[in-house]
């Protein structure tokens, strides 16, 4: 736990408005591999593709004190910790994800996946039967690490917005608690990078305007600060820095997951045929995504070769997208390895899925540094006026005559 949320921390920890739990596994891929094999522990454990445009999904925090991370293209990840130790991801996460959702069930029912390793917890009808948060939050690190050798961080707060800041800093391992009666003084200390929303340019953007902090932020009135972002935007910061955020915890749904998938007229020879097919399905399926409110996580290719056999392969991002270019890097790569032969059908599955507000920076609020989600969202609007021919990719265009079919199999389903 860091020094700073030791000094927020007060002694009343059965503050009654601290209901809200953000639980968060510690580098949770890498965790599990190392609890799988034990040799592995305190060695620098990187998850990552393997491929040539293969990315870290995660890594340990013996990998870390190098420069390694979660989004980090493989190949500088190798560079910078040329002693790590590499493995491919494997579908035992998901495993263990359901099994750790499982125990924090136990507790309350009140449990909101936002990801395969974090989720919000209400516990505020446990308090008479289990205990305190702190109580309960210290007794979930317990199981999770007595049932299954790993980690995870809980964070304490009011509101989900906090809770999930007050596990940020209190990783790895830890139990962080901010009471409401000190909140703020908590929040206000911490750079502007805290709050959701803001990515490096709108950062630019406020530094210009004289902020640095929260504090700073909070003080800004609504409409000067939307002059330099935006009225949406502008909302949703003012709020934030203010610890206004009344989204409740909602119980886990049934998963959801988004697909489509074509058939080609005559099988595809190669990766020059097909790929240009993959890319707007991938396109399509974010696109139905943020249409929907709903980012993905998982990654899956569907190929179907010209004697009819059929095979999935399937990866966990880093974090949550609902950008086409991101699915498509990931089903690319998954697709190269996979199609052997020709392909006669190609299809791409995002699942599970988190809403986009839950996700963080640049989903939320899809900020201007992030190019790929602006240049989709734009296609978005023209499509929506003008049709699904309005725009496209070149590639798109040039073998318009020779598909035969694109089957709509992309809806949610339950």
């Amino acid at each position: 736990m860091t020094s700073d949320l030791h000094r927020v921390i007060g002694p009343d920890l059965s503050d009654e408005s601290t209901d809200i739990l953000h639980v968060d596994m510690d580098a949770f891929f890498a965790s599990v591999e190392i609890a799988r094999d034990p040799s592995l522990r305190g060695k620098p454990v990187i998850v990552a593709g393997l491929g040539p445009r293969g990315v870290v999904s995660a890594a340990s925090y013996e990998a870390r004190k190098y420069g390694v991370h979660s989004a980090l293209p493989t190949a500088i990840a190798r560079r910078r910790c040329p002693h790590g130790v590499f493995l491919t991801p494997t579908t035992s996460y998901g495993e263990v994800s359901r099994a750790v959702m499982a125990i924090f069930r136990e507790f309350t029912p009140h449990v909101q996946p936002i990801s395969v390793d974090e989720a919000f917890l209400d516990v505020a009808g446990a308090r008479r039967l289990i205990g305190s948060p702190a109580e309960i939050g210290r007794a979930i690190r317990e199981r999770v690490r007595a049932d299954h050798r790993i980690t995870c961080t809980v964070g304490i707060a009011s509101t989900k917005f906090l809770a999930k800041l007050a596990s940020e800093h209190s990783k790895p391992d830890g139990l962080g608690i901010v009471p409401a009666a000190t909140e703020l003084e908590f929040l206000h200390r911490l750079p502007l990078r805290a709050i959701w929303g803001i990515g490096e340019k709108t950062a630019e953007k406020l530094t210009r305007l004289g902020m640095r902090t929260v504090a700073d932020l909070a003080r800004l009135d609504v409409d000067a600060l939307a002059a330099s972002v935006g009225t949406a935007s502008a909302e949703h910061l003012y709020a934030l820095a203010r610890n206004i955020d009344p989204r409740p915890v909602r119980p886990e749904r049934v998963e959801k997951s988004i697909s489509a998938e074509t058939t080609f007229d005559r099988d595809a020879p190669d990766g020059a045929v097909w790929g240009p097919a993959l890319l707007e399905l991938s396109r399509k399926v974010a696109s139905r995504a943020r249409a929907a409110g709903w980012a993905g996580r998982g990654v899956t290719v569907k190929i179907r070769f010209g004697d009819f056999k059929t095979i999935t392969r399937s990866r966990m991002l880093s974090a949550p997208t609902d950008v086409g270019q991101e699915i498509y890097a990931a089903a690319r790569d998954l697709a190269d390895a996979a199609a052997t032969a020709p392909v006669r059908l190609i299809g791409v599955r995002i699942d599970h899925l988190v809403e986009a507000a839950a996700v963080g920076r640049q989903v939320a609020l899809g900020e201007p540094e992030h190019g790929w989600r602006d240049i989709e969202t734009v296609m978005d609007a023209a499509v929506a006026k003008f049709g699904k021919d309005a725009v496209g990719s070149a590639a798109r265009m040039r073998r318009r005559d020779s598909r035969v079919d694109t089957p709509d199999s992309g809806n949610p389903r339950h």
